[in-house]
């Protein structure tokens, strides 16, 4: 009589240990070839390398043609990335195993979740553990003692050595799972929320982080009391749809760009047309 056991889900997965360790000393240069046109991309493209080179490795064609896969715009935080790193690993392997994932797939899902996780990555590591490790260890250095820096220096890098290892791990072992359930629409679901979200988060980026000022003066009224009353352009636009100017720009960028105007055009544009406003006195 012999007992039944369970399969082992890792005995067809591709990548080991040694390699996810490989991806994980690559991902740490992410930010090393930051651009303005493409962010992250060329980052991302060397992480996935030891993944590309296992999946494909008797085809320089197919090897080549994910490496430009990989080359798209990408960015996000840097130490949640590595979520990304395991999920698209995990679907260049079932892709290279013959399952029906395409270019299109691949790229929405990386960009679907780059959105949402800038918007926890950001707040919890950049706003809260940054801040909270740097004011322990300054209000210990301010008494003499040598632990102050050590506690901010190795609790950061504790936090971000045990964040993109293990991200990556688990990004690659529930990523298998997930382009396993692709044919029953599983994964599609999962993008489509991913997306919403995304733009959720970069909606409220726009509204935050995006400032322009009309400071031209349409009307002047002087009460009685010789108080002074102006109305400009902007309390107008203020009055109609609070940040509907960093809006119409937003909208104008995504134009451009749909009509393959480069990024870097944009940006210099941008900071003409800003120099010249501030100069003639129509931008505050």
């Amino acid at each position: 009589m012999t007992t039944a056991t369970a399969p082992d889900k890792t005995s067809d997965r591709l990548l080991t240990t040694r390699d996810l360790g490989s991806m994980y000393w690559r991902s740490t240069t992410l930010l090393g070839s930051f651009n303005f046109e493409r962010m992250q991309a060329m980052g991302f493209c060397f992480t996935l390398m030891p993944a590309i080179k296992k999946f494909y490795p008797n085809s320089k064609t197919e090897q080549a043609a994910a490496l430009k896969r990989h080359l798209e715009f990408y960015n996000t935080h840097p130490w949640v990335s590595s979520v990304v790193f395991g999920v698209v690993a995990a679907m260049e392997e079932k892709r290279s195993k013959g399952e029906d994932i395409g270019d299109d797939t691949i790229t929405n899902v990386k960009v679907g979740l780059m959105g949402p996780l800038a918007g926890v990555g950001d707040p919890i590591f950049w706003g809260t553990a940054r801040p909270v490790l740097a004011a322990l260890g300054a209000s210990l250095a301010l008494n003499g003692s040598i632990v102050g820096p050590l506690v901010f220096f190795l609790g950061i890098n504790i936090l971000r050595v045990l964040i993109r290892w293990y991200g990556l791990k688990f990004g690659y072992e529930r990523g298998t799972e997930l382009v396993s359930e692709v044919g029953g629409g599983q994964l599609k679901k999962i993008t489509q929320m991913a997306a919403i979200m995304g733009l959720f988060v970069m909606g409220a980026l726009v509204a935050k982080w995006t400032t322009i000022k009309f400071p031209g003066v349409v009307s002047s009224v002087t009460a009685d009391d010789g108080t002074v009353t102006e109305t400009t352009v902007q309390s107008i636009l203020d009055s109609l749809l609070p940040g509907c100017a960093a809006l119409g720009l937003t909208f104008l960028c995504m134009w451009l760009l749909r009509k393959k105007v480069n990024a870097l055009w944009i940006i210099l544009g941008m900071f003409i047309v800003g120099i010249i406003g501030r100069w003639t006195g129509w931008l505050g």
